[in-house]
């Protein structure tokens, strides 16, 4: 089903993770792919917009909603392993609301896997170009609160010894991008408590409306208030500890609050450690 759907589905058996389906890559087996090569364009299947409206409506009672709000992501099958890592590499579409947006999504995502940049980095990466197996999941989208991202490692110092959290108001996409600086907490991994804090000045977030998700300046009073309070910063750090046990590694994890509720949106290795491990020693 893809490593970001498959990573998921293993999360949500003990996490909250916002619900979601996944077309599998035998949906994408079934696409033309002769249609692709030659027009540029990818043929859906006739009966898949039946298969893709039924799961969606079960989603939509899931989230007691006609109509959710939701995010469609590409999900290869040899994404985010233990040496790639292809965050930014393919498409993901925000705040995608009825059947036909979603179609058009999954159609875009499956067609960013043919673009050069991705093509390009998958040659680097040492990874097969032809016959690539992709899924695409879809997945509620949380109106949220803050929005972090928790690193089980130092990502700047590369020590082990204590664990890193960026967060913002918004959705992530304002972290992800840069567009914002991030309050940034570090905690230690010992004891679990708080040993440094920088509140930033947080001067643009991303936002779900009704045309997308722009992103728009934060409200004067909130630019310099922390996203996170040391105890939401401390959860993060527990459960970032136990999936770093799980994978047998340090990771990095993206999640997200809503009404004080945290919820996971992804976990994978952090693989820039192991590049610079590999510099030192040089």
């Amino acid at each position: 089903m893809g490593g970001k759907a498959a990573s998921l589905s293993r999360l949500a058996e003990h996490y909250p993770v916002p619900p979601g389906f996944s077309l599998t890559t035998a949906a994408f087996d079934r696409a033309s792919v002769g249609a692709w090569v030659e027009t540029g364009q990818l043929i859906l299947p006739p009966n898949l917009h039946g298969e893709v409206r039924e799961a969606y409506h079960k989603l939509g009672a899931l989230c007691d909603m006609e109509n959710p709000a939701v995010a469609v992501r590409s999900s290869a099958v040899d994404e985010d392993g233990t040496d790639a890592f292809f965050a930014g590499q393919h498409e993901t579409f925000l705040n995608v609301v009825g059947v036909d947006a979603v179609m058009d999504a999954v159609r875009n995502c499956w067609l960013s896997f043919n673009t050069p940049h991705a093509i390009e980095y998958r040659r680097k990466q040492g990874l097969p170009i032809d016959g690539v197996r992709v899924a695409v999941l879809v997945q509620q989208l949380v109106v949220v609160d803050v929005s972090a991202v928790v690193f089980t490692a130092n990502p700047v110092t590369g020590t082990r010894e204590e664990i890193v959290i960026n967060a913002s108001w918004g959705l992530g996409e304002s972290i992800v991008g840069g567009t914002v600086t991030p309050d940034t907490y570090r905690v230690g991994k010992g004891n679990l408590a708080v040993v440094g804090r920088q509140i930033s000045n947080k001067q643009h977030m991303t936002v779900a409306a009704a045309w997308g998700t722009p992103e728009v300046d934060v409200p004067s009073f909130l630019r310099t208030r922390p996203a996170l309070t040391e105890e939401q910063a401390v959860e993060m750090a527990r459960i970032g500890l136990a999936l770093e046990a799980e994978a047998g590694r340090p990771v990095d994890i993206e999640c997200e609050y809503h009404a004080q509720k945290l919820y996971l949106l992804q976990c994978r290795p952090i693989t820039t450690l192991d590049a610079r491990s590999a510099s030192e020693e040089e």
